[in-house]
């Protein structure tokens, strides 16, 4: 019974003590009331029953720990697939919204401007028509303005069909611009803005994709940056568009992942982007698209 002592011990007191040296010293006591024949038996059995039972304690205390930080990474993954299928019909949305706002925008030009044409012209023959058996000069003249009127509004037609998709570059070099100004003048900082290449090879997903990452680089610059000055700027390179945000301020040793950076993160990661953030000198954050 004596020598099974230690295994009994070690299962009973190991979850009471820290240090695996004490738990050693109190499996090696009951030695002092075994017989001189078996003294060095038991001291072996003692030895060899901690080294064997520490090895599997951390073995199976390094398994648990892998279970959980694979329990972890499988709810990690459910939640980055969730998220993509999201993003998936994110981009999906976001084209649709894209090509209402040109259809509403070709839509009130239509009206404003052919609408308003037809309507003239078609006054004027009506006038004619009535002023044809009374006054033929002034009914020829009331058809000779239809006609011009008419003329004015299929070029105006011509031209509206010519334009009905502006290039992507102007709708997304344009509203970067306003917003950049709109910003600037609310925060009362100066915000260069650089950009070069081919902006045409930006498609209107990446287009919206930056302006949002950029919305939230510069709200992130306002709340902790500390700066005076914030710079942006667009590269477009012969397989990639390059995109950096960057401030003056005080920057950060340790950069740290709120939901705002995730969020820029997985809208990237949604065109198959990536994201690099660097604290060192000021902080910025580098977009990197594939063309």
């Amino acid at each position: 019974f004596i020598l099974f002592l230690p295994l009994n011990l070690y299962e009973i007191i190991f979850h009471y003590i820290e240090k695996k040296w004490q738990l050693f010293i109190i499996m090696m006591i009951p030695i002092i009331f075994t017989e001189e024949s078996i003294r060095m038996t038991y001291g072996l059995i003692v030895t060899f029953s901690f080294i064997v039972l520490t090895m599997a304690e951390r073995y199976i205390s390094r398994v648990l720990k892998l279970e959980s930080q694979n329990d972890k990474m499988r709810k990690d993954m459910q939640r980055l697939t969730k998220s993509l299928n999201e993003n998936k019909e994110y981009i999906k949305q976001s084209e649709y919204t894209f090509k209402l706002e040109e259809r509403n925008r070709l839509s009130q030009e239509i009206h404003d401007k052919i609408g308003h044409s037809m309507t003239g012209a078609l006054i004027q023959m009506e006038a004619a028509k009535r002023l044809m058996g009374i006054d033929k000069e002034k009914s020829a003249e009331l058809l000779q303005n239809a006609i011009h009127i008419s003329k004015d509004g299929i070029e105006s037609i011509r031209v509206t069909l010519k334009n009905m998709k502006p290039p992507t570059e102007q709708i997304g070099i344009h509203r970067m611009k306003l917003f950049i100004e709109e910003f600037a003048g609310k925060h009362d900082i100066n915000i260069p803005f650089v950009y070069k290449g081919n902006l045409d090879m930006i498609s209107p997903i990446q287009w919206k994709i930056i302006g949002e990452n950029v919305t939230e680089a510069l709200t992130n610059a306002m709340k902790y940056a500390d700066a005076t000055v914030i710079s942006i700027d667009i590269h477009v390179l012969n397989k990639m568009v390059k995109v950096q945000v960057k401030d003056n301020g005080k920057g950060a040793t340790l950069v740290k992942k709120g939901l705002g950076m995730m969020g820029m993160e997985e809208r990237t990661a949604s065109v198959n982007g990536k994201i690099i953030v660097d604290g060192t000198s000021g902080f910025s954050v580098t977009m990197l698209l594939p063309i």
